[in-house]
């Protein structure tokens, strides 16, 4: 029975631990310190009394298995809770050969702050459309991307801080 109830221990543990780093990542790329250490301590907590387990039973290849199994399955619980979360801000950056007014106005309608710029691609004249957004947008934004100007190019990125000062 132990050897069927520790290998599981084991891998549970992992999963909460790798979880938590996955966060506590998160955390730390947008700047929460005191989450990010709270996720911390507890993340070495377990992960000290996993490879404890493993220590003390290093000829069982079970225990191998619910250590490494639980790291790949806490990666993927970890990056789908922070997924879901949608905390923090991104920036949407988009280049439209073509005429981005639709999509402007589609942008502002909804509430996005949009800077538009014109600029000079390799065929020509281009529309360089910024907004800053939440996260949890991203898929809103898209949608009226998809609408407006399905053959733009775009990018996203992480935004570590912003402030809105009426410019946008």
């Amino acid at each position: 029975m132990e050897q069927v109830i520790i290998p599981l221990l084991i891998f549970l543990a992992r999963v909460v631990d790798v979880s938590m780093g996955t966060l506590r990542i998160m955390f730390v790329s947008r700047g929460i310190k005191l989450f990010a250490a709270i996720l911390g301590f507890f993340e070495v907590l377990i992960w000290l009394t996993a490879i404890g387990q493993i220590m003390k039973n290093l000829t069982s290849p079970w225990h191998y298995i619910a250590y490494a199994g639980g790291f790949a399955f806490g990666n993927y619980i970890g990056m789908t809770i922070e997924q879901g979360l949608s905390m923090g801000m991104l920036v949407l950056r988009i280049i439209s050969r073509e005429d981005s007014g639709d999509l402007v106005s589609g942008l502002i309608f909804k509430g996005y702050g949009v800077t538009v710029i014109d600029g000079e691609g390799a065929t020509g004249p281009v529309k360089l459309i910024f907004t800053v957004l939440r996260r949890k947008d991203l898929a809103e934004a898209f949608g009226i991307l998809e609408r407006h100007a399905p053959g733009a190019f775009y990018t996203v990125e992480d935004v570590r801080a912003s402030a809105d000062r009426g410019f946008l």
